[in-house]
């Protein structure tokens, strides 16, 4: 049974009232979502989930309702479900770009007889329980011919849609416990995979809107309107996002400010990657989920938008931060549901993965102690407080943040890549530099104790972690350098002219860079690249420790090197592939994000001490 033609009332606007849908035939074969390389999808978010939309049009992964439920829309990782607008019946050639100031994605082909435009959202701000996926089909060039196709399966795809009903043009049907509402779509096909097509053709210079709800509660009578909706979408980006200037990238600052803000949920959670199981080498077996809130990538984003100013993602991470270390205290987490629920433990789905990788649900990180995240809070309760933006129920975090410290910081730790419990360096500088510039900000007696616990903590890494060549090494039993040891300068631990500061940031450029590139660390005898990916994160500290060394102009180098490693919609993975220059790891990875902004806007300065 076909549906009928959407009517205005319904959320068509009337411009669009002439272009038809018209069936596929019953013979025609079932779309097939296949994977592409990850430089090529984009995100649109709305702060309580995200979606990946690939080069054909295609809605290979969300998570419903929320960023850490089941997926449904999991071709990405080699399960049913996607949701694909594509030019039908003709080549064409794929491009697409953000709208400025937003997550708003404008997919457009041009094909032999003209050109097509699909914008793309999630309604914004986005409802808790309610996700709704704005697609609006402009037909710039000639008239528009798309195939539109909808697989949506809760469960990772173990749900095909069910309790299909239609009226007046628009579908409700349940997939497991959400239930469905499209709308706009006109005649359409039910296949025998259980998916839905049609063709939706277009008249020059017209253009047609597509809604899907997907909701775990009863959708609302109404339903949705298309031109509410994306005026109400268009304003609240335009609110969430400031205009950004005077940066070494303003258009790429403002954004890495819309990531961050569509990750960001309405408890202040940010989750650290939208996506799960995506491999950082193949068949490596390092396949994890990321869909989660961790301190220490929630600190690196406040401290990060502190750099710019009193902005609102600054006083999302730390009354989030905050409220963890109140609750739990010395026994913080490293990592969160967005919601401040706990982490799920590690498991497999029985899928086959994206390619080179498996599928993996959940995460090992919330059976471990990182005692950086505890130096990291006070760094961003001190980034906030020199702002006027802490109030009293944080400087009470602050306190138990101290506390914590103090009781735990000779004990091994996962440290900052989650490896295996020892008394990394990094770990107790990263508290070393929090108690420091927290010390500034408290009264006298509290500032002095503060410091000498601070001191206490670089005597005791110079004691087991200072290497025969005057550099810190990663831990007493390790005497490899690491770039995370770039941060302790940067942070104030110890002084930019330190020694120890400049010993260090040599050791890094001589051993862990390739390219204009930085690795972690050398994790054996091959070369840099055989082992993993450059990580973007390392790249951006490096710009900022040659900025504080005065090495201007080798700090705009590894700023700009890394600012290109991304895809055309500007996202960064955790890391860079630089010789088949692609993307690897889980998409996109906000700390990257939050890092490159931060150097967008200090570098343009004179570096200054907190």
């Amino acid at each position: 049974m076909a549906f009928g033609s959407p009517h205005p009332a319904e959320g068509t606007p009337p411009e669009s009232g002439q272009s038809h849908a018209s069936q596929i035939g019953n013979g025609s074969a079932p779309t097939v979502f296949v994977p592409q390389v990850l430089r090529e999808y984009a995100l649109l978010a709305d702060g309580e989930r995200g979606v990946l939309i690939g080069p054909r049009g295609d809605l290979v992964w969300m998570c419903a309702p929320q960023w850490d439920s089941e997926a449904v829309f999991s071709a990405l990782i080699g399960g049913t479900g996607g949701y694909s607008v594509t030019p039908a019946g003709t080549r064409f050639v794929w491009g697409g770009q953000y709208e400025d100031r937003s997550l708003i994605w404008r997919s457009r082909w041009v094909t032999d007889t003209g050109i097509i435009e699909c914008r793309e959202a999630l309604a914004y701000p986005g409802d808790r329980h309610t996700a709704v996926i704005l697609r609006r089909i402009v037909a710039i060039v000639g008239d528009a011919r798309v195939r539109v196709a909808l697989n949506a399966r809760a469960g990772f795809g173990a749900h095909p849609m069910s309790d299909l009903s239609r009226d007046g043009g628009v579908l409700t049907a349940r997939t497991g416990e959400l239930r469905l509402r499209w709308s706009g779509i006109g005649d359409a096909d039910n296949l025998p995979d259980g998916s839905l097509e049609t063709v939706i053709d277009v008249p020059a210079g017209e253009h047609h809107d597509l809604i899907l709800e997907l909701s775990d509660r009863p959708l609302s009578r109404a339903g949705v309107d298309a031109l509410a909706a994306w005026g109400a979408t268009e304003r609240a980006w335009a609110d969430a996002v400031p205009q950004f200037t005077g940066t070494l990238a303003d258009r790429d600052a403002r954004h890495a400010y819309a990531v961050l803000r569509g990750m960001t949920g309405a408890d202040g959670g940010m989750v650290a990657a939208a996506t799960m199981s995506l491999p950082e080498r193949a068949e490596q077996g390092r396949n994890y989920d990321y869909r989660y809130s961790w301190i220490r990538d929630q600190c690196y984003t406040g401290q990060a938008i502190a750099a710019a100013g009193t902005y609102p993602l600054l006083d999302a991470a730390v009354g989030f931060v905050a409220a963890r270390i109140l609750e739990d205290g010395p026994n913080l987490k490293p990592a969160y549901t967005i919601t401040g629920g706990a982490v799920p433990d590690e498991h497999t789905l029985d899928l086959p993965g994206y390619p080179g990788g498996g599928a993996t649900v959940g995460n090992w990180v919330n059976k471990q102690f990182q005692l950086d995240a505890f130096g990291e809070a006070l760094l961003l309760f001190a980034a906030a407080g020199r702002l006027d933006h802490l109030d009293t129920e944080h400087w009470r975090a602050v306190d138990a943040t101290v506390d914590a410290i103090a009781r735990r910081w000779r004990e091994p730790d996962a440290g900052i890549w989650e490896l295996d419990n020892t008394r990394w360096a990094h770990s107790r500088l990263a508290c070393a530099a929090g108690l420091r510039q927290i010390s500034a900000l408290a009264p006298v007696a509290r500032g002095a104790e503060w410091t000498r616990m601070a001191d206490l903590l670089v005597a005791d890494t110079t004691r087991d972690c200072l290497h025969p060549t005057g550099r810190w090494q990663r831990s007493p039993e390790d005497a490899r350098i690491d770039a995370a040891l770039l941060m302790p300068a940067i942070r104030d631990a110890v002084p930019a002219e330190d020694p120890r500061s400049r010993a260090t940031l040599e050791a890094v450029r001589a051993e862990l860079t390739d390219q204009g590139y930085v690795y972690r660390f050398r994790q054996d005898d091959r070369p840099l690249a055989d082992a993993e990916g450059a990580f973007s994160l390392c790249g951006f500290l490096m710009a900022l420790a040659d900025h504080q060394q005065g090495n201007e102009l080798d700090a705009v180098r590894w700023f700009e090197r890394n600012r290109a490693a991304c895809g055309p919609p500007g996202l960064f993975t955790e890391e860079y592939d630089i010789g088949q220059r692609q993307l690897r790891g889980n998409l996109p990875q906000a700390f990257v994000h939050a890092v490159f902004f931060e150097s967008a806007h200090r570098l343009t300065r004179s570096w200054s001490r907190p």
